[in-house]
């Protein structure tokens, strides 16, 4: 089996990481702690903005762009320099690559009409202005998506919404000017996966309010955010209906496969961090008379790190191939198993590089501690591990059933 990269990609490869090292890394660290010394810190620093034109100058844009939708890149193509752009919290902005831009423009692609394109998704390609995603609830189990409970009524040629969303990812931004909304519109229909629509829902339509930001494990994720908004008869016209009224579950199926690609291939880079980070730290320190890389089975745990990592990139890039050959539904055993393979290993990886550094791993003089919180929360966004594991566990019993019938 042929595992190289195309000439493409290895370009691709190369420019990004070259880009990454020369003007990201030696400014993030100053980035953050100016961030942090703002009075609010719900701003975006002149720096991002500059770097943000470099990167498409430099050809280093929209990379997730999906090639059926004008993008150079496959979904295997675009995982490594997804991995590559993981290493830091900000360069997947700066390449207009990130979350949930990203898969709310692969929906504006795929589905939006083309006066919904026009409006969101080319100020969105250009980086103007940023999106959110309004889906889990409050007052439901929201693993279930079927449960949603907030609501988008069809009145003549508007939808009338209501309803409490939270985390809502990316709400916080100044630059996030629209959200897409899910909601209930057929409560009596017999089909529980046609009784939802996605809208577009302008952030500051009248009866929009973000009632606070949340934090994750007292992060707090600026300037992005994560927010619980409401919704108080919210009117807009049905004509930003995604699709139609009933349809959402066939959007976020097309929505969810690359993004979770995307994510998983961005916590292979994390976790590659992290272990470069404990490496240093346990090669540069001694205890005990001892360098700590030989203390304690340091050497077997860094060992099993990296064949963590290393068996979690071949899973995701087998879950990218499928994507780009068979599509999101032959690959959807793959995509939910690296849902639950990839937030784990992080965890683990960063877990022993927090170890490696002692007392300081667990301040914010290194990014460990954020990084575990990060990989942690994907663990729950984009659906829970135990709902990965059950799409797993039916796919493989419908196989046994089908040969034993």
């Amino acid at each position: 089996m042929d595992f190289e990269h195309s000439a493409k990609a290895q370009d691709y490869i190369k420019r990004a990481a070259a880009f990454i090292a020369e003007e990201v890394e030696p400014i993030e660290e100053a980035y953050h702690r100016e961030l942090q010394a703002q009075p609010d810190r719900w701003v975006v620093l002149p720096i991002i903005e500059e770097l943000k034109a470099k990167a498409r100058a430099a050809g280093l844009w929209n990379l997730f762009r999906p090639v059926a939708h004008g993008g150079e890149l496959t979904n295997v193509e675009y995982a490594p320099i997804a991995e590559l752009t993981g290493r830091s919290l900000i360069a997947p902005e700066i390449f207009n690559c990130n979350a949930p831009d990203t898969g709310n423009m692969e929906v504006l692609l795929k589905y939006g009409t083309p006066e919904q394109q026009e409006q969101w998704l080319t100020p969105l390609l250009a980086g103007e202005i940023r999106s959110a995603f309004g889906m889990t609830e409050p007052g439901v189990a929201s693993s279930d998506a079927a449960n949603m409970a907030a609501t988008a009524v069809l009145d003549g040629d508007t939808v009338l919404i209501n309803g409490r969303k939270w985390w809502t990812t990316g709400i916080g931004h100044p630059n996030c000017k629209v959200i897409i909304f899910m909601g209930l519109t057929f409560p009596d229909s017999d089909n529980r996966h046609g009784k939802h629509t996605m809208v577009l829902v302008p952030t500051d339509a009248p009866g929009v309010k973000i009632e606070r930001m949340l934090t994750t494990m007292g992060y707090a994720d600026e300037p992005y955010g994560h927010g619980e908004v409401s919704f108080d008869n919210v009117r807009v016209p049905a004509s930003n209906i995604l699709v139609g009224p009933g349809r959402a579950f066939e959007i976020a199926q097309g929505r969810l496969g690359p993004g979770r690609i995307h994510h998983c291939m961005r916590l292979i880079g994390l976790a590659e961090k992290a272990l470069e980070l404990g490496i240093k730290r346990a090669t540069s320190r001694s205890a005990f008379g001892k360098p700590l890389i030989n203390l304690g089975g340091n050497r077997e745990r860094v060992a099993d790190a990296r064949i963590a990592i290393n068996q979690a990139r071949l899973l995701v890039l087998n879950a990218a191939w499928l994507l780009d050959t068979k599509g999101p539904f032959g690959a959807l055993s793959a995509v939910s198993e690296i849902k639950v393979v990839a937030p784990r290993m992080a965890l683990s990886v960063i877990d022993l590089a927090i170890q490696l550094h002692g007392g300081a791993g667990m301040s914010d003089d290194f990014p460990l501690a954020a990084a575990w919180v990060g990989a942690r929360t994907l663990r729950l966004a984009d659906g829970p591990d135990e709902v990965h594991q059950g799409v797993v566990a039916r796919l493989e019993l419908a196989k046994y059933k089908e040969k034993n019938a």
